[in-house]
């Protein structure tokens, strides 16, 4: 019995419950697969075109920044200037999902795999971009694993146009069509921040203080 079976054993015991049959497994699923669709505001029912710009009008409401790129080829080179303009160390952890991007000559030592704690930036892929509120929707897993979303202080997402939905029920539509399920799906609008002690404004206190967003056009 693994650590989760033994986990999900106790709090069913603590509730009473027996192990769920096929017949309530089915019922899970069919819940799962045939699920209504909540309200979507009209702000979020535009053309795409102007989901785009809606999205990262949002994200820099909220602190993210953001550039525009044509294509993947162009990222190394944006993040090379990023680091260079926040002067920060020349080096990166890099999502396995963008492992077949070459950094050419670019000046920038590149790691790949789950952030450690010495890292300083790390750069990972967003599964979708909600204009709604300018939300990245980032999935857990071998290929983008979710600590490069918050041990950093400089979190960089790569994100497509074509990525970019309206509404918060459009990028649940996009969770639903990975087939597996994640084991988390986090929802990060603009960079980690609090004001829980005397309403005073914290940046980075639960993850990255700058969120740079690179929207690809192709």
């Amino acid at each position: 019995m693994s650590a989760r079976d033994r986990i999900l054993g106790n709090v069913r015991s603590a509730l009473g419950r027996a192990e769920p049959d096929d017949k309530t497994r089915a019922a899970y699923d069919a819940r799962f697969d045939a699920h209504t669709r909540n309200t979507v505001p009209a702000r979020a029912s535009v053309p795409h075109a102007a989901l785009i710009e809606r999205f990262i009008a949002e994200a820099h409401l909220v602190g993210a920044t953001t550039a525009r790129l044509d294509r993947l080829d162009d990222v190394p080179a944006a993040v090379a200037s990023y680091l260079r303009d926040k002067n920060l160390p020349a080096r990166i952890r890099v999502a396995p999902a963008l492992q077949s991007m070459s950094w050419g000559e670019q000046p920038v030592e590149v790691g790949y795999g789950k952030a450690e704690p010495s890292d300083t930036a790390t750069l990972t892929r967003a599964l979708a971009g909600v204009a709604e509120t300018g939300t990245l929707l980032l999935t857990s897993g071998p290929q983008t694993p979710t600590t490069l979303n918050f041990l950093p202080d400089a979190n960089l997402v790569v994100l497509t146009e074509t990525d970019i939905v309206g509404a918060y029920e459009d990028g649940w539509d996009r969770v639903r069509a990975l087939g597996a399920t994640p084991r988390a799906v986090n929802f990060v609008t603009g960079p980690s921040r609090t004001a829980d002690i005397a309403q005073e404004l914290i940046l980075g206190a639960h993850g990255p203080i700058d969120l740079h967003i690179l929207v690809l056009k192709n």
